[in-house]
């Protein structure tokens, strides 16, 4: 009997731990197949309580809080710990002091954006204090005072100075968007683009239009878009919008400059934005996009996006969309939720092959160090160094900040 326990305890000592996520491997070159296909890293969220890796920040609240949480973290969670970044703080004082800055209230839309049934036809006013008179444009707001109202102004469209005033300390400009859509088709169910919002990375309206859709509307779908038929009578054709939203997005770089290096087009931050820029009728590069719906970290466990509604509720700490659907507060949303990811403290400024604009995960996926060719030497690596060397799978938005510096 003695000598079967003493057995089974040289077994488990024997046994290959990952750094990251803690599972156990009898065999090395299981351990070294497992970092292969996980794609561990620092960028990944974890435990504050026990440093376990896990594949999302949903994962990490399933460990501290869920229906079979680890017992000594679920512990230590409830009453030094943040219930919206999932931090761990020394004291309860110091989570109370936290928990001010961390929990966000709600954004208010801009003067003049907000739908009611007082809102002029064919208007879309930001500045209350603005009348419209016989110099103004019909249906034209101008949100920079100083400009002057000529012929370049479209009825329906609010523009502002599109320089979001970044410096190079800043790194990447960063702008949000949001479009709100009705319904064609003889079903109503065809999504057609209404409304674009634009803000800059400070929250202030930089862009806003009621789109008129290339073909009839056949549901408004008041419920959530809050949108009426008179909303969209005077509107913006849909090609010039899409003209403007490319101005703001690429800021004055070439094309094919944008597309492989970014230069000085600019970071698209919000929420499914493959469906808004479809309903756009445009496509923008997929290394300046930053979708909360894609990124992996903000995903379910099974890689199925969460909704912005709920995001929003459990990482920032309010309410969104409990009536009609705000552009302006959706943008805000998901722009704050980009600046809290990108914010996240990793040990590691990057990964092997990151180039100045922080790699992708095109590039990171080419370069997995833990080829089979190569296994001869990871064998004489710890758990520890292998965890060193692992590359994500995906771009963390940590890098952004990191870009002017790199």
């Amino acid at each position: 009997m003695m000598f079967h326990i003493d057995l089974k305890l040289l077994t488990h000592l024997n046994r290959h731990k990952c750094s990251a996520c803690y599972k156990q491997y009898k065999k090395w070159e299981h351990l070294i197949e497992h970092m292969r296909v996980s794609y561990h890293s620092f960028h990944e969220p974890k435990c504050g309580v026990c440093k376990k890796h896990c594949k999302s920040w949903e994962s990490v609240r399933e460990h501290l809080t869920g229906p079979l949480p680890k017992g000594q973290c679920a512990n230590i969670f409830s009453t030094n710990g943040c219930e919206l970044c999932l931090n761990i703080f020394d004291s309860s004082n110091a989570l109370e002091m936290h928990k001010d800055s961390c929990r966000m209230t709600p954004a208010l839309s801009p003067p003049g954006m907000e739908d009611s049934d007082d809102r002029v036809p064919g208007v879309v006013a930001t500045d209350s204090s603005m009348e419209n008179d016989e110099d103004q444009v019909a249906g034209v707001v101008d949100m920079d005072s100083s400009m002057e109202n000529d012929d370049d102004h479209v009825d329906e469209m609010v523009v502002m100075d599109s320089s979001t005033g970044n410096d190079d300390d800043r790194g990447p400009e960063v702008v949000a968007m949001d479009c709100e859509m009705v319904g064609g088709g003889s079903d109503g169910s065809l999504d057609l683009c209404a409304r674009v919002c634009i803000i800059d990375e400070d929250e202030n309206v930089i862009f806003h239009s009621y789109v008129k859709p290339v073909i009839p509307v056949t549901n408004f779908r008041y419920e959530l878009t809050g949108l009426k038929e008179d909303y969209l009578e005077n509107a913006v054709p849909l090609m010039e919008i899409k003209e403007k939203v490319e101005e703001i997005l690429y800021n004055g770089e070439s094309l094919w400059k944008a597309r492989l290096k970014g230069g000085k087009a600019r970071l698209l931050v919000g929420h499914d934005l493959d469906h808004d820029l479809y309903c756009l009728k445009m496509t923008y590069p997929e290394h300046l996009i930053r979708d909360t719906a894609k990124y992996r970290p903000l995903m379910r466990t099974n890689l199925i996006s969460h909704s912005l509604k709920y995001l929003t509720r459990m990482h920032l700490g309010y309410d969104i969309q409990s009536g009609a659907h705000d552009p302006y507060e959706d943008c805000v949303a998901a722009l704050r939720l980009y600046k809290r990811m990108r914010s996240q403290p990793h040990l590691n400024g990057g990964f092997p092959g990151s180039s100045s604009s922080g790699g992708d995960v095109e590039t990171t996926s080419k370069r997995n160090p833990f080829d089979p060719s190569g296994w001869r030497d990871l064998e004489k690596m710890s758990p520890d160094d292998l965890l060193n060397m692992s590359v994500p799978d995906y771009k963390c938005w940590c890098l952004d900040s990191r870009t002017v510096n790199s």
